[in-house]
């Protein structure tokens, strides 16, 4: 073997991968936000709003590009820009046709703001970049408590609306007979989501958000229909493809948004041809 084919064997093959600080903090980091994004996300799969998360993650785009563009955190823009975001377009109605509405036009108004901040960020390409397809590998010990704080408030909130959001997901107009707050528990859970959607965004960036939020609940959804593992296996598939992703990035030298769609893709049609079998 010659020493130029030497020099191109990849750094990761002869190096443990946890050998490295900052793939140590990845793994954390991509860790908190799948289990946050799989738990969530079958939560919004469930009451048919995935359209919602879908346009906050481009919300989230606007609020970071602004953020940044007046000096402050990027992250502190995505998570308050989708958490307003999401509380508007719970207030706004529960009823499927006021949602959408809503829904549409609050995305609209954002890419419209997003489109104006972009034109005076295009100094800062790469951050741009970075918040449309994610920079996991850039996740800091700062951003790394931040978002271990956020999850575990999102966690917290979602277990304190679990009941009444199944039941107003299951059943809203017997919900709405037995004095249950439609909306009030749409307000709430779209807050949640605003801030897991803010979460999966640092890992597979803005316009691949629905890879983790969605992908791995219908994949559960497929496999079983009993909604208390439902739920772990949601959070477990997408802890799986957050984790794998990272470790297939690291030795195949691809990225990690991409490795994370696809294992998130495999998984979905597995779990379609596994519900046919057993139908």
């Amino acid at each position: 073997m010659s020493m130029v084919t030497l020099t191109r064997i990849p750094m990761a093959m002869t190096v443990p991968m946890f050998e490295y600080d900052f793939m140590r903090t990845a793994f954390v980091a991509a860790g908190i936000a799948g289990v946050l994004a799989g738990t969530v996300g079958f939560f919004l799969v469930l009451r048919g709003q995935t359209f919602a998360g879908h346009a906050l993650s481009h919300v989230g785009f606007t609020g970071a590009t602004g953020a940044a563009l007046f000096g402050l955190s990027p992250l502190a823009g995505l998570v308050g820009f989708t958490l307003i975001a999401g509380i508007g377009m719970g207030a706004f109605g529960e009823k499927l046709a006021e949602r959408d509405v809503a829904i549409g036009m609050i995305l609209s108004l954002a890419l419209g703001l997003g489109l104006l901040f972009l034109h005076f960020y295009t100094s800062a390409a790469t951050q741009a970049t970075a918040l449309l397809f994610g920079n996991v590998l850039g996740v800091d010990d700062s951003a790394l408590l931040t978002l271990a704080v956020l999850a575990i408030i999102s966690l917290a909130a979602l277990a304190i609306i679990a009941r009444p959001l199944i039941f107003a997901s299951l059943q809203s107009e017997l919900a709405e007979a037995r004095g249950v707050p439609l909306r009030a528990v749409a307000v709430a859970f779209l807050a949640i989501v605003a801030i897991a959607v803010a979460e999966c965004a640092q890992i597979v960036g803005v316009l691949l958000v629905f890879t983790l939020m969605v992908g791995p609940a219908a994949s559960a959804l497929n496999f079983s229909r009993r909604l208390g593992l439902a739920i772990a296996l949601s959070a477990a598939i997408a802890l799986i493809e957050a984790w794998g992703g990272l470790t297939l990035a690291f030795y195949t030298d691809w990225p990690t948004s991409f490795w994370i769609v696809a294992l998130s893709g495999s998984v979905y049609f597995v779990s379609l041809a596994a519900r046919r079998l057993a139908s």
